[in-house]
């Protein structure tokens, strides 16, 4: 069970136009998601849609105590992120 959504600050330095909660509503408003398998760490890759209607691609890892931590954003998704959820 996910427990609560942290977003790491680099995403935002990287991508000034998604703000934290841009990120966490689209997690919570998620359309696919999948396994990144060729991963060290066990990886969730999902698209969802962010309260302005973007569709956000989100990269995350399940912490110990149950958190997500997503360590990765953007707008908008990349092909590979399609692929991978099953939407292209």
């Amino acid at each position: 069970m996910e427990d609560s959504i942290i977003v790491h600050g680099r995403i935002m330095e990287r991508h000034p136009e998604l703000t934290p909660e841009d990120i966490a509503h689209a997690w919570g408003a998620r359309i696919a998601t999948g396994m990144r398998l060729d991963a060290d760490v066990a990886q969730k890759v999902a698209v969802g849609f962010d309260a302005k209607g973007r569709m956000i691609e989100m990269v995350a890892v399940t912490l110990s105590n149950g958190d997500v931590l997503v360590f990765h954003a953007m707008t908008p998704p990349s092909k590979k992120t399609l692929r991978e959820t099953g939407l292209l």
